[in-house]
């Protein structure tokens, strides 16, 4: 570790954001502080043990940014933490978001299970979130079948099956009354509020019908429905004084590890909980808010309050989330946050171990990585696939890791032009594409480059990255004839066997087959769809903004299908016009 004390002896006592570096340079962590001196100073003068120790032990240098306040600190912090993704700060295991239910605002509603909500664009009723999916899709496929709402997005043309079944009042053909429909969303609201009477009366006026018809298994099943409902909210409930809507978050350490829980409260009910296990920087606090930023950036939708634990800045988070944030301190509340922290107890106690087991096999993997490529440290990881149609419509793919950990926000997709007719020249557009964005926008570099291929890939790799002078170190994964990963080749174009029950070639052959999926996915999901839609995707000089100028121009895609060349020119430009009528003849020929 080197020697900083002259240079501790310069930084002010000051707020602002702090960067640890390593020694290729790249930043390993970033972390905010009121009094900059005592924080980056406590470091390298106190004893620290765990993820800490291994944080001092890479540092090679630091840098820091003052501010004027905490919160301008805090927002910068986030700022870098996004940009370079550090390998020491907190990194949510998953990139999802949780489900809501939505009731639709419109003429005809619908109930359906959505991710990714956007508060300020929608007027739509919203119920959760549910962290568990299946149960939320279950609630809706309940109450699809009991309310006729609207099922078809766009309406069809004629009835389809769900009139015919009664689960449907035919909106396509029907000019349905205004009162019928308020009191079928009347009562889906009160039953997501905890009133499920006049659902649990007609799923049993069904189940009645049902037995007195001999139709013993549908009986069955509605009976069945009733008990899910009565379980359900027997566990949703608690005794609060009124129908309260907040977020409850309390949290257990014990040595390296911090155990989070959030209690989802809805109008008084408990819609679930969303339990985390981190390795902790010896920093609860700032371990926490980092915690939270996260989560909540993924989950838009935030309630109007959140009770926090002891010792946390609720000004700095209320001013940063926009809600109100306050520590729970007498009564049900109380008792409410006792109970969160029993259970963030529970997760340390049975999660903990499981962890730093998994946490000491990655570790032992990399640095094995590391000293079979003689590199210094290995964390950063991007892999390269790519995926064609019959040997056209090339796309690609890559995924990054982080210290064998999956950064599924960091996944890319490439559109590749169509004149590509082969792997190669796919994989090198797409290596081109992203190490010229890493060049133009300074984005951070990944310490290994892993080709799903072999010696022909990584040569176009070698001649991508010598024409940007940059020097990342990059691998192919050999395959055996049954497919499966069984050597790795250096950049020196030598074999190194892997023995397939090392803990490296599982880390390894996981990368390769999320990477397989990621691109492959994209062409399934293209003919699954086998709409125009889906193609559009892959038109070259086509992006949101002009699929959207024609969508307007033409109203349909069946149109834009059958337009002229001089029709498309009118939108899209001479040559650009040009372009995308081959294409689309090419589609056609396709067909």
């Amino acid at each position: 570790m080197r020697d900083f004390s002259q240079k501790l002896k310069r930084v002010p006592e000051l707020p602002g954001s702090y960067q640890m570096k390593n020694q290729d340079g790249n930043i390993i962590y970033v972390g905010k502080a009121k009094n900059l001196k005592r924080r980056l100073k406590s470091y390298f003068t106190r004893s620290v043990t765990g993820k800490t120790a291994m944080l001092v032990e890479e540092i090679a240098d630091f840098e820091y940014i003052v501010t004027n306040t905490e919160l301008e600190s805090l927002l910068l912090e986030i700022t870098l933490i996004k940009k370079y993704n550090p390998k020491y700060n907190i990194l949510l295991k998953d990139d999802k978001s949780y489900p809501y239910i939505e009731l639709t605002d419109e003429k005809y509603p619908r109930l359906r299970v959505i991710r990714n909500v956007n508060r300020k664009r929608r007027k739509a009723h919203l119920f959760g979130p549910y962290p568990n999916v299946s149960a939320a899709r279950k609630t809706v496929h309940m109450l699809n079948r009991i309310y006729p709402l609207r099922k078809c997005d766009p309406l069809k043309k004629d009835y389809c099956l769900y009139y015919h079944i009664h689960e449907c009042l035919g909106y396509c053909k029907k000019e349905i009354e205004e009162e019928v429909l308020s009191k079928m969303k009347e009562e889906i609201i009160s039953f997501f509020k905890g009133d499920s009477e006049k659902v649990i009366t007609t799923l049993k006026e069904e189940m009645q019908k049902a037995s007195e018809a001999l139709h013993f298994e549908k009986a069955k099943e509605l009976k069945e429905m009733i008990e899910d409902i009565e379980i359900t909210l027997r566990k949703q409930k608690i005794d609060l004084n009124r129908k309260e809507s907040f977020d409850l978050i309390a949290y257990s350490q014990k040595e390296n590890y911090l155990a989070i829980v959030l209690f989802f409260v809805r109008d008084g009910l408990l819609f679930g909980r969303h339990q985390e296990l981190i390795r902790t920087m010896d920093d609860i606090e700032e371990d926490l808010f980092q915690f939270l930023i996260q989560f909540y950036e993924k989950n838009s939708l935030i309630p109007k309050e959140i009770l926090v634990p002891e010792g946390i800045d609720t000004s700095l988070l209320e001013n940063y989330l926009k809600v109100r944030v306050r520590v729970p301190q007498k009564g049900v509340l109380k008792q409410l946050f006792t109970m969160a922290e029993e259970n963030a107890k529970m997760v340390l106690k049975e999660e903990a171990s499981k962890v730093e087991q998994d946490e000491v096999r990655k570790e032992k993997a990399l640095k094995e990585l590391a000293t079979l490529l003689h590199l210094s440290t290995v964390s950063r990881m991007e892999s390269f696939d790519n995926s064609h149609l019959f040997g056209t419509y090339y796309v690609g793919g890559m995924v990054v890791y982080q210290d064998f950990q999956p950064l599924r926000s960091e996944y890319r997709k490439y559109k590749i032009d169509r004149s590509c007719k082969d792997d190669l020249e796919a994989m090198r557009e797409v290596l081109y594409r992203r190490y010229y964005k890493v060049l133009m926008e300074n984005l951070r570099k990944p310490d290994l480059i892993i080709l799903d291929g072999g010696i022909a890939q990584m040569k176009v790799c070698e001649e991508v990255l010598t024409s940007f002078h940059l020097k990342i170190p990059f691998i192919g994964l050999k395959k055996d004839e049954k497919h499966r990963t069984s050597a790795i080749i250096n950049q020196n174009y030598e074999e190194i066997e892997l023995s397939n029950k090392s803990d490296l070639f599982l880390y390894l052959a996981k990368i390769q087959e999320e990477v397989h999926r990621y691109a492959i996915t994209y062409h399934r999901t293209i003919k699954q769809k086998g709409n125009l839609a889906s193609l559009l995707e892959l038109a070259p000089g086509i992006g949101e903004v002009r699929r959207k100028e024609l969508l307007k121009q033409f109203g349909s895609l069946k149109r834009i299908k059958q337009a002229s060349l001089e029709e498309l020119q009118t939108v899209l430009g001479k040559e650009l016009g040009k372009n995308f009528k081959q294409y689309l003849n090419e589609l056609e020929e396709g067909d």
